[in-house]
């Protein structure tokens, strides 16, 4: 019989053979941190994320997860990162969760309570670290991106997707409900009920379709998406760190604020930013009518 934390997830690297995907976007600026399964390197001011499990369509292994959720915290605490790509290797941006690689769960019959601890701990960590982290997080969709993967593009700030991408709710198919947020984020992004419909069904959804439905921000060619994910991130990290960061979290808790609440966390974000070195520089520049020059401070 399978483990029960097995059912839970979305689906794993026995589930990646029917999901495929484009060819991959590669590791983008030479000297990277080499790790068996997660790529890492700074450069121009951004963090590079890669996912390094080309044979399993890059599904998501426990460590893989541990690993990628310091990095995003890391991103959050250096000055020196103003912004962060999340992409993949090979044919899959992300097939889903794979958590037979992580800690074994003790001997014996599970409790009421378990899995839901498991979900708690994993995957919604997962997804939370990237709407959490300080700095703009762009997921740039190589290859199928399903179940949790799906999750953790829908997460990022913006989506650039190659052409040949796909997005799959492939939860229903495993007779299991969405997790990693993903009832909390589809309804958000598209609608209730365009939610509902992928969900319900778990039908694969071309980058064409996600992004009339609001889901990618690009569609570009595969051979054009790394350069396209430099350009916007290179971008964001020559901007006002701070006010990005701050309009990332207005703009993430406004669908659940009221009015009020909202209006205030406004104002209360505008008197932190002003503070900043960004601010008086956008001022002064507006002034001199020169060009600005953001520090991230």
């Amino acid at each position: 019989m399978r483990d029960a934390a097995d059912l839970a997830c979305t689906t794993g690297a026995a589930g990646a053979a029917d999901l495929t995907g484009t060819t991959g976007a590669s590791d983008p600026s030479g000297a990277a941190e080499v790790r068996d399964d997660v790529l890492h390197a700074v450069a121009n001011g951004v963090s590079w994320i890669t996912l390094n499990r080309p044979e399993a369509m890059n599904a998501v292994t426990w460590d893989q997860r541990e690993r990628i959720i310091a990095l995003l915290a890391e991103a959050s605490a250096d000055p020196a990162v103003r912004a962060v790509v999340v992409t993949a290797t090979g044919r899959g941006f992300c097939a889903g969760a794979d958590l037979r690689g992580g800690p074994s769960a003790p001997a014996g019959e599970r409790v009421a309570g378990d899995v839901a601890r498991m979900i708690r701990q994993g995957a919604q960590r997962f997804v939370g670290a990237v709407l959490d982290c300080e700095k703009p997080v762009v997921a740039a969709v190589n290859g199928t991106a399903a179940g949790i993967g799906a999750h953790l593009a829908f997460a990022c700030d913006l989506v650039l997707a190659a052409e040949s991408a796909r997005f799959v709710e492939v939860f229903v198919r495993r007779g299991i409900v969405p997790d990693g947020g993903g009832a909390y984020l589809l309804p958000r992004l598209v609608g209730p009920q365009r939610a509902k419909e992928l969900m319900f069904f778990g039908d694969a959804l071309p980058a064409a379709e996600a992004r009339a439905m609001g889901l990618v921000n690009r569609v570009v060619p595969a051979e054009d998406l790394e350069k396209t994910a430099r350009e916007w991130a290179e971008r964001l990290a020559r901007g006002p760190t701070r006010a990005l960061a701050l309009t990332k979290q207005l703009v993430n808790a406004s669908l659940d604020a009221d009015r009020t609440s909202a209006f205030a966390a406004e104002a209360a974000a505008q008197e932190v930013c002003m503070t900043t070195r960004d601010a008086r520089e956008g001022v002064a520049a507006f002034v001199e009518r020169r060009k600005t020059h953001f520090e991230g401070r």
